[in-house]
């Protein structure tokens, strides 16, 4: 059974959701990486208060954590034992972007810390579609790289392409979790 997850992928692949819903099944905490790196405003948190909230939020025995954390990958990814890489093609994530997107501006949805997406974050130089595309092509070159580290080599790594995979793991994950508590039940 893994106790610390962290859930890697680009934007709009489901990595929030996926660790926010497995969380509470599993009674784990979770760890959303947007709502400690966002102050009000969208202004970023210093590397220095990030680090420390990080450090904070995974000193526990067990944990999910969504997001990328590449300012303190080695922190995060050192102290999980599994990494589940959301892997899905671009097609699918550029269109559950769009839909998100359009849920969250339209409908108003309060995202981290009181901030909310508007129209200069889907357009422009800084669009989340613009960096989501250019993330999808990083990830697959520097993922399979960073996982080949020593630093990295503790980890499970579960690569995942596409939401059906995505849902047979967690499956996975929870009828493990029922079997630990049949046996720890039979113990007593």
């Amino acid at each position: 059974m893994p106790e610390r997850i962290v859930i890697v992928g680009n934007s709009a692949t489901g990595k929030t959701t996926l660790a926010r819903e497995l969380a509470a099944q599993l009674g784990y905490p979770h760890i959303e990486r947007d709502a400690l790196q966002w102050d009000e405003g969208w202004k970023a948190v210093t590397d220095a208060d990030f680090r420390k909230q990080v450090e904070q939020a995974t000193a526990g025995e067990r944990w999910i954590a969504d997001g990328n954390f590449s300012r303190v990958r080695e922190m995060v990814w050192g102290r999980a034992d599994t990494l589940v890489w959301l892997d899905y093609p671009l097609w699918l994530i550029l269109w559950r972007l769009v839909r998100r997107s359009w849920k969250r501006l339209w409908g108003g949805e309060t995202l981290w810390n009181g901030n909310r997406e508007s129209l200069g974050h889907l357009m422009g130089r800084d669009s989340v579609f613009v960096w989501t595309w250019k993330a999808h092509w990083r990830h697959r070159r520097e993922y399979p790289a960073l996982l080949g580290e020593a630093a990295f080599d503790h980890l499970r790594v579960v690569r995942l392409r596409r939401p059906a995979e995505t849902e047979r793991w967690r499956a996975q994950i929870l009828s493990a979790k029922e079997i630990d508590e049949q046996r720890e039940g039979e113990g007593r």
